[in-house]
């Protein structure tokens, strides 16, 4: 339980199905596995499996991607707008086994809604180091909901082997952005250039002092 008495736990299961990507030749199977669902005090963080992560990507409109889950997209999360996948999707293609850190729709569990999603940017780097990118909704914004998903994130990646620091890069002039990671307590540590976004600030925290401070 973090500070906020927010509790995030995993459950559920699926059930492991090899499948076969059309137009994908690197003779790699994508899966339909899933990672365990993370649930949150009003959220359900749930992981798009490989397979349904090239989907999304490639033809949107596929609505059979949500028949695993009982829930809907009516904001059209991750169709309409500025995405991850088109960096995440190559990710997956070239190596499925990195699927594990990737997408995770935030649905709303009161309503069933995707609401958002989240990611890590790629596997822990050689320092251990993960991460993050976040994107909530527009009409769910200052609600708390991406502090609820980055605290059931955060906690699942702390408890998985080598993951050492949880990093965070925030365009200095998104005020809400800047809060929220105060709100975690990460510490500046500088900043960096981004080719399509600019200017961002970079934080950190170790996981030891993460969990330290929310466990």
């Amino acid at each position: 339980m973090d500070g906020a008495g927010n509790t995030c736990w995993s459950r559920g299961s699926v059930v492991a199905v090899q499948v076969k990507i059309d137009g994908y030749d690197s003779g790699v199977e994508l899966s339909h596995i899933s990672e365990l669902v993370i649930a949150c005090e009003r959220l359900d963080l749930h992981h798009i499996s490989a397979s349904d992560l090239v989907t999304l990507y490639e033809d949107p409109e596929n609505f059979s991607i949500y028949n695993k889950g009982d829930f809907t997209n009516p904001h059209r999360v991750l169709i309409d707008g500025h995405s991850p996948l088109r960096w995440r999707v190559p990710q997956v293609k070239a190596n499925p086994e990195v699927n594990k850190w990737f997408v995770r729709w935030m649905v709303l569990r009161e309503t069933s809604e995707i609401v958002g999603s989240l990611s890590f940017h790629g596997t822990p780097d050689e320092n251990g180091m993960l991460e993050i990118g976040l994107g909530v909704h527009e009409k769910f914004w200052r609600q708390g909901f991406g502090y609820e998903a980055l605290m059931g994130m955060w906690l699942w990646a702390a408890s998985q082997s080598g993951v050492l620091k949880f990093r965070y890069t925030v365009d200095p002039n998104n005020d809400a952005s800047v809060g929220l990671i105060h709100k975690f307590g990460f510490t500046y540590v500088g900043q960096q250039i981004d080719d399509e976004d600019g200017p961002e600030d970079i934080y950190e925290m170790s996981v030891k002092d993460f969990l330290n401070q929310h466990a």
